[in-house]
């Protein structure tokens, strides 16, 4: 059941934004100039994901004043840091990885082994034929252990395997190559390679739709079997790629919940907030998406779910140990692509022009107990 009707607050939201920008300035100057992580200093780091680019930008100062901890958004994924066998791309890592020392900002690593942006020479032979399950393995190892050690003492946390539950409902794991070819075993084997690799490295499980009762029993499943048979895993982590429309603060609730009696450590790892109700999957471009603007409406709907996450996040906080947003500013976000090609997107607490929309200062009206 949604606690609010999507299109029936047009008036209230306009006389809401329409102060927003008026009260913001008139907010005080001690809140101003504190950035998000201090107002959670008391809670958890808080992060988001960044590319090169975008720290040799004007976005660079807007990530030093509000967060401590950064992930890379693409430059560790598989594909862009080992593009062949006998070649590792380390540049824009490094690049990254420079940035957060030079500033001293917590660094999590992101990610290790996933379906998506893997190389295909990792799944076949020189004459590209499908490799063993131990020939899979052993480059998986390789892999692991080349990122993983060089990053060692500098990345605190590692996303080790992402996505590796299904959603179809009768289905447990992803039918991927890595399951195809070496079963379940590769999850365990990739936790067990990162750990060997740095022993102080805290490992999550990484995945989206964590907010689904179906998805979130798989994921549970998961991680318990892990511990069962004394994987090091740590940490799950919760993507959070949200909508103006779910998650409800009770289906928020629950979910933080039933992962909390894990007694694995909670990272929300990916947080954006869509001004568009959710689509789970990508289609072709309607003429109801021509209306792209960030309306007073669109705006009220999203304030209102990230006042309801971070009241959430502040509750759990004893087992919440990071939260991080998936890019840095409504001038650019994965979600401009997905699930519409070039439908813009205004997921994020900044706007194009890097100013605190009013979800920021909802997020931060809080006392500390």
């Amino acid at each position: 059941m949604r606690s609010f009707n999507l299109f029936g607050l047009a008036a209230m939201a306009g006389l809401a934004i329409a102060c927003s920008w008026q009260c913001s300035s008139t907010r005080s100057q001690a809140a101003s100039d504190k950035g998000l992580k201090d107002h959670y200093r008391d809670y958890f780091p808080v992060g988001v994901a960044v590319s090169p680019r975008a720290l040799k930008t004007d976005e660079a100062a807007l990530v030093l004043r509000e967060f401590n901890s950064l992930t890379a958004e693409n430059a560790m994924k598989m594909a862009p840091i080992h593009p062949a066998m006998d070649r590792y791309n380390w540049r824009d890592a490094d690049s990254i990885a420079a940035f957060a020392q030079r500033h001293q900002l917590k660094l999590r690593g992101h990610t290790l082994c996933w379906h998506q942006q893997t190389p295909d020479w990792l799944f076949v032979d020189s004459s590209k034929q499908q490799v063993s399950r131990e020939e899979l393995l052993k480059r998986l190892k390789e892999h692991i252990t080349a990122v993983v050690s060089r990053y060692k003492g500098t990345i605190y946390a590692w996303d080790v395997v992402n996505e590796a539950i299904s959603d179809k409902p009768g289905e447990y794991l992803r039918n991927s190559p890595w399951f195809r070819i070496c079963g379940e075993e590769y999850i365990e084997a990739a936790f067990r390679y990162a750990h060997e690799a740095d022993p102080d490295a805290l490992l999550f499980y990484n995945d989206y739709n964590e907010i689904s009762p179906l998805k979130r029993a798989k994921i549970i499943r998961l991680v318990n079997s892990l511990k069962s048979k004394g994987v090091p895993i740590h940490g799950i982590g919760l993507q959070a790629h949200w909508a103006v429309n779910e998650p409800s603060y009770g289906q928020l609730d629950s979910t933080l919940r039933e992962f909390s009696l894990t007694g694995l450590k909670l990272q929300i790892t990916e947080l954006d907030i869509s001004v568009y109700a959710k689509e789970h999957d990508a289609r072709a471009r309607q003429a109801s998406d021509t209306d792209t603007s960030f309306s007073a409406q669109k705006a009220q709907l999203q304030q209102q779910r990230y006042r309801e996450a971070f009241q959430l996040f502040r509750k759990y906080k004893r087992h919440i140990t990071g939260v991080t947003f998936w890019n840095i500013s409504d001038r650019y976000s994965w979600l401009d692509n997905f699930p519409v090609r070039n439908r813009k997107d205004h997921p994020l607490l900044f706007n194009a022009n890097l100013q605190r929309k009013q979800a920021w200062w909802d997020v931060v009206d809080f006392k500390t107990p």
